[in-house]
């Protein structure tokens, strides 16, 4: 079994920062991308973004220049500078483990509640 753990969510007032933790741990051989969501109340979920096993990153033009991710191995962070009260979500962790020769399955974490209030 894989498991994808979170950790670093809560209130920051406007303007402040947060850093998410996301550690995936179980039978994995290796991992391919590893990426943040966020879905707001009564929102769809959306990619926040996303960082390959080479460290290449995308992200959604709403978090460009404020937030930025970074990866060790297993374990996925999202720095957040500048919070605005639109990123007020819950974050979800994923990543695209590879379990075995032609078994590749996507993971999610169980999600950070995410405040930005005054």
């Amino acid at each position: 079994q894989v498991q994808l753990v979170e950790s670093g969510g809560g209130l920051v007032q406007p303007g402040g920062s947060l850093r998410l933790s996301c550690a995936a741990s179980g039978s994995i051989w290796s991992i391919n991308a590893m990426g943040w969501y966020r879905q707001a109340p009564g929102k769809q979920r959306e990619l926040v973004t996303t960082i390959t096993s080479s460290s290449s990153t995308n992200y959604a033009d709403s978090v460009k220049g404020r937030f930025t991710i970074s990866r060790d191995k297993n374990t996925v962070y999202l720095q957040m500078n500048s919070l605005k009260p639109e990123d007020t979500a819950v974050y979800y962790c994923n990543a695209q483990c590879v379990l075995g020769y032609g078994d590749i399955r996507n993971y999610w974490g169980q999600g950070t509640q995410v405040t930005v209030s005054s």
